[in-house]
């Protein structure tokens, strides 16, 4: 059975990557009215990473919250550097999401991006 940062991984991975492919008519327009290559990286990276904050803050203020609530039944700590090394994997894994289908729209030819409309 996987572990279920893993899964988590993995989900993260496929949602930003498909909010980031979701643009690619977008990027195509960009592309041929004459978007320079790291504009349109920073323009798919920007709108990623925004998700990918919100999430990230959501998950640890509620992994925060639901911790704080158990602890009496565990009699444990609430493991600050757990939550900063899960929030730092699925950042990383979010960014890495977003950057694959932002490198490839860089190379998208401005003719081809209008022929494919």
């Amino acid at each position: 059975m996987a572990p279920s940062w893993s899964i988590a991984v993995v989900g993260v991975y496929r949602v930003a990557s498909y909010a980031a492919a979701q643009r690619t008519r977008e990027v195509r327009i960009r592309v041929a009215l004459g978007a320079l290559p790291g504009d349109v990286l920073k323009l798919i990276l920007r709108h990623g990473l925004q998700l990918i904050a919100g999430g990230v803050a959501a998950g640890v203020i509620a992994g925060w919250l639901v911790t704080r609530a158990i602890t009496h039944i565990f009699h444990g700590g609430t493991g600050a550097i757990v939550f900063a090394i899960a929030a730092a994997l699925l950042a990383a894994t979010g960014f890495l999401a977003c950057y694959v289908p932002a490198r490839r729209a860089m190379g998208l030819d401005p003719m081809t991006a209008l022929r494919h409309e």
